[in-house]
């Protein structure tokens, strides 16, 4: 792994001097946080005051996006639900549900789950291989279907497992402050290549307006968040993107404890063993995310041109791919952390003997770096962000270089960008600058499709400050932030 494109230090010091000043061309209002005046004062679990809470107001391209409403926990339309039971029954489409308040942590597993809920909004996944939890547990997907105006939310931060959720031909979505774990399994099926479970997260699908806010997920199989079939009106924001939790004892290490019993019944692991690695630098290894957001799933599906996602103020740790992947569209994303140095370090452990033997015997077990990537005439602009031990920040082409039709068009303005001894902050259309797209070069030149200037306004946070401000008491992720219910349900402050 290395870096192509050197600049002299001295050039870099202009570079960064001059990147220090920042340009941005629409015609609607960017604000910097640092300009915003309090609008309301509430307490944190840990005691700190959030002085401007209009900062968690929705924004991005689910700009105006309500969701359910504010309701009052009394009405017939909310529902507070505590199992898979009540879960379901809120979301039958008889049910006058607009709010669904998670109320506590919930399994959702096919055979967790009672047998008088294993139908709609429930189905089946594919059946876990490997993992000797998820083998007891089993995997559900979980429908929402046709609906306009929905919120579902935690106030306390509670945790979904076992389970993707598709959302489908619906708008006006919300979904806040919850966790997702415990939907990732080793591979043997497809040598590593993790290509079998059609295990994610969440998949929106033929919609418009979701907003994901304030939630944490964990790694999955799969992808974390994809959304395809033309949906307009996404944003993701001030969340969390982990990666494998390692400590001793849990849902991760029951993996590999469960292979270390018997590893001739699994020949990937086997082998890599048998080159040297030992179970601590494989967990390593595999720990990062292997994919993140795929926009648009399907090669010049006609419907990728509508596509359009939003992302802001989340945190990437150790994702190696997809921050995003857009195909088509429009994606904007800004004040962002991809902090794939765990990853970066964790690629050393692998010698490139070991990589040259696991390639001739047709085993993926190794690790990508890549950041944003536009593809198929997609537009994708990232502004005021941090991209940490990534090989690849940005990219125009997946496919083939050779083919102008699979180039995309990428811009990153005033991002701090850092690959092992390297430092740099600035635009990625600056000459020399290390942010510079790749493997198509000259780069495209950025203009959105559609349109020519952002629909809606933004504010945004210097980029040397977002470590703290996304990993801080009043950052990013589920059950950091205290609200009411009110102010839970609320979509603007």
């Amino acid at each position: 792994m290395k870096i192509e494109r050197m600049i002299s230090k001295k050039t870099l010091c202009c570079i960064v001097a001059a990147s220090l000043i920042l340009g941005v061309t629409t015609s609607k209002q960017v604000v910097f946080a640092s300009d915003l005046k309090t609008t309301s004062n509430i307490q944190t679990t840990s005691g700190s005051s959030i002085e401007n809470l209009s900062e968690y107001s929705v924004t991005g391209f689910s700009n105006g996006n309500q969701g359910g409403g504010v309701i009052d926990e009394t009405s017939p339309n909310y529902k507070k639900v505590t199992n898979a039971t009540e879960l379901a029954a809120a979301l039958n489409k008889k049910s006058p549900a607009k709010v669904i308040e998670i109320a506590n942590d919930i399994d959702l597993g096919w055979n967790e789950i009672p047998s008088s809920v294993k139908g709609s909004p429930f189905s089946e996944a594919n059946t876990p291989l490997t993992h000797p939890i998820l083998k007891k547990t089993g995997v559900s997907k979980l429908y929402i279907k046709n609906l306009n105006g929905l919120t579902i939310y935690s106030k306390n931060g509670a945790k979904l497992k076992h389970v993707g959720i598709i959302l489908d031909n619906s708008q006006n979505i919300v979904i806040r402050n919850i966790q997702f774990d415990e939907l990732w399994e080793w591979d043997e099926s497809t040598k590593g290549d993790f290509d079998r479970n059609d295990w994610d997260y969440v998949t929106v699908q033929t919609c418009k307006n979701v907003w994901i806010d304030h939630c944490t997920f964990g790694k999955s199989y799969d992808g974390i968040v994809d959304s395809k079939k033309g949906t307009t009106g996404l944003t993701i924001s001030w969340s969390k993107f982990l990666p494998a939790d390692m400590t001793s004892g849990g849902f991760y290490a029951a993996m590999f404890d469960e292979m270390e019993k018997n590893p001739s019944s699994y020949p990937m692991y086997n082998f890599i063993k048998s080159q040297g690695l030992s179970k601590e630098d494989i967990m390593k290894v595999e720990a990062p995310q292997k994919k993140t957001h795929l926009i648009g799933s399907t090669e010049f599906a006609s419907d990728n041109a509508n596509l359009q996602v939003t992302l802001h103020h989340n945190y990437y740790k150790d994702s190696q791919d997809r921050m995003p992947r857009l195909r088509g569209g429009n994606a904007h994303v800004y004040n962002v952390v991809m902090d794939s140095t765990g990853a970066y370090e964790a690629s050393k452990l692998i010698p490139s003997s070991v990589t040259t033997a696991l390639t001739k015997s047709g085993y993926h077990f190794g690790l990508s770096s890549n950041g944003a990537l536009s593809t198929e005439g997609g537009a994708v602009l990232v502004e005021k962000s941090q991209i940490l031990g990534v090989q690849n920040p940005l990219r125009n082409n997946q496919k083939d270089p050779k083919k102008a039709n699979y180039t995309g068009k990428i811009k990153a303005v005033d991002t701090i960008y850092k690959y092992g001894d390297v430092s740099y902050r600035g635009d990625s259309d600056t000459k020399d600058s290390l942010l510079q797209p790749n493997p198509v070069v000259p780069a495209l030149s950025f203009s959105w499709n559609g349109f020519a200037n952002l629909p809606y306004d933004y504010k945004m946070d210097d980029p040397s400050t977002l470590i703290n401000r996304l990993t801080g008491v009043n950052g990013a992720g589920a059950g950091i932030i205290k609200l009411s219910s009110k102010e839970w349900l609320q979509t603007t402050y």
